[in-house]
């Protein structure tokens, strides 16, 4: 039996797609690959393949010993550019966390990003590509799947008002996201319900902190901003939505996104490169604000269009199926194993 120890932190930071990620991951490979492999959760133990799905300091102290006894793995779930976007830091605490962050993702065996977009971005830190993989995020139907309750039901749950059109987006309250055009647009459609769950994860260094603090305390009255959702009442808020509308300017490939197909709920984005690659035409996307309301409108007042952004979405979920994901893990933890040789 191959043994692999899955390790990460990302738990110490809630509201973060990294620990739903690594959640869902070490469920579906528990579950799909246990005749072949032996996984581990967070143990000192030095197993046949180590696997990071976060880049703490501690386990860059103790590369040495795992890479002696086996392989490593590191997951890219950003770049310094993305942290750019993300995160307001002290010049000096930058440059030294962007230096560390290339050193970690140098001295791993093998790296797995989940958007194959950003294998050119991370040969351009002089990263062999030779050793990048990609493997798409996944999101288990046992998590996020279509409820039986109506939407009203689930609305009187979160005290949102019923039979209201309902715009939702997840995600932390960061700059990059698009929280601006996202009030911006609720603004200009005041018939509509528009609901945000997140909050600050990363405190005051969130990028564009003072503007969307203002923002969350003084915004249209069809906003409501939830603050930070616990997981277990995630399936219900994606159910009692009528869309998902992520105006985020920057991604790799959202979990948000990959919940909201599970639910079966049409997904509008921001058209971005990254996204072509991964969502095919799994998605509605616009460009800009009344792009955006646009295309909100057409899907509250048309329903064929509703009907079929809905299908979309559930195709999308589909494609990105247990089976054909366990699959790409298999093959790609034999790799990594039979590479010691």
């Amino acid at each position: 039996m191959i043994t692999i120890n899955i390790k990460s932190e990302a738990d110490t930071v809630k509201g973060q797609g990294v620990l739903s990620s690594h959640d869902e991951q070490l469920q579906l490979v528990r579950s799909t690959l246990s005749d072949t492999f032996e996984f581990y959760d967070n143990t000192n133990k030095v197993c046949d393949i180590t696997h990071f799905q976060t880049v703490n300091f501690t386990y860059l102290l103790r590369f040495f010993i795992y890479k002696r006894k086996g392989r490593t793995v590191a997951h890219v779930h950003f770049l310094p550019e993305t942290l750019d976007k993300s995160l307001n830091l002290p010049w000096i605490a930058r440059k030294v966390f962007y230096w560390y962050l290339i050193r970690f993702y140098r001295s791993a065996d093998y790296l797995v990003t989940v958007n194959p977009y950003f294998i050119n971005a991370i040969g351009r830190y002089g990263i062999d590509s030779a050793h990048v993989r990609y493997i798409p995020n996944f999101v288990s139907s046992d998590n996020f799947h279509p409820m039986a309750e109506s939407k009203d039901e689930l609305r009187r749950m979160f005290s949102l008002p019923e039979s209201k059109f309902t715009v939702l987006c997840v995600g932390q309250l960061q700059e990059r996201k698009g929280v601006v055009d996202f009030v911006e647009t609720a603004r200009r459609m005041p018939d509509v319900e528009f609901v945000w769950a997140g909050d600050f994860s990363f405190g005051v260094i969130s990028s564009g902190y003072s503007c969307i603090k203002e923002l969350v305390a003084s915004h249209p009255p069809n906003v409501h901003f939830l603050g930070l959702v616990e997981h277990e009442r995630m399936n219900s808020l994606y159910n009692l939505s009528d869309v998902m509308f992520l105006p985020s300017y920057d991604e790799l490939f959202p979990m948000t996104v990959l919940e909201s197909m599970s639910c079966h709920i049409p997904v509008l984005l921001r058209d971005l490169p990254e996204y072509k690659s991964v969502l095919f035409d799994f998605y509605l996307k616009g460009s800009d604000i009344p792009d955006f309301v646009g295309q909100l409108g057409k899907l509250k007042n048309d329903y064929t269009y509703m009907e079929k952004a809905s299908s979309m979405s559930e195709e999308g979920a589909k494609y990105y199926s247990s089976k054909r994901i366990s699959d790409e893990w298999r093959k790609f933890y034999l790799e990594v194993y039979n590479s010691r040789r």
